[in-house]
């Protein structure tokens, strides 16, 4: 009867040895989502250590770059998982133009697997300014820094959702 919760133990640190090293791996964007930075500051880093592609898997009209994160990148905001990292700064190499007038000179953001309601409440917690806008309803939302220093949900919403149709 001593084997049971030997037993139990070895099956609770299994478990938590299996979540430990995902946890550990985890990279926070949240304090660059303060809406403080540019495009070119919050994405450069992010292509340099190889956390997203260098390349976007979307360019929108509007010239927002939206890119995958990398396998076993651990991306993550406020607690969510990054789904996709969105950046556009004018005239930086580092992104591409789309076909019509650009969002702002510079804006940055993330889409996140969250609700939107949960994700609001964590991003205003924090203090951040940034624009959040449902993508899909319960499961993904997008936290946009749009350069303008104004909350604008017009300038964020086509962006992310165009954005999450490429999965």
């Amino acid at each position: 009867m001593k084997t049971a919760p030997l037993a139990k133990l070895t099956a609770f640190a299994a478990v938590v040895g299996g979540l430990l090293p995902s946890l550990c791996a985890a990279t926070p964007l949240e304090s660059q989502l303060d809406c403080k930075s540019s495009a070119h500051s919050f994405i450069a880093p992010l292509v340099a250590d190889k956390s997203i592609d260098a390349h976007p898997m979307r360019v929108e009209a509007n010239s927002v770059n939206a890119f995958k994160p990398t396998k076993d990148s651990g991306l993550t905001a406020y607690g969510f998982r990054v789904y996709a990292v969105l950046g556009y700064e004018q005239g930086d190499d580092l992104f591409k133009r789309g076909s019509g007038q650009p969002v702002n000179d510079s804006a940055y953001g993330v889409v996140v697997l969250g609700a939107s309601e949960t994700v609001e409440a964590k991003v205003r917690e924090s203090g951040s300014t940034a624009v959040v806008k449902q993508v899909i309803p319960m499961l993904m939302t997008a936290v946009f820094c749009d350069g303008s220093g104004v909350r604008n949900t017009a300038t964020a919403g086509p962006v992310t959702t165009e954005a999450s149709r490429n999965r």
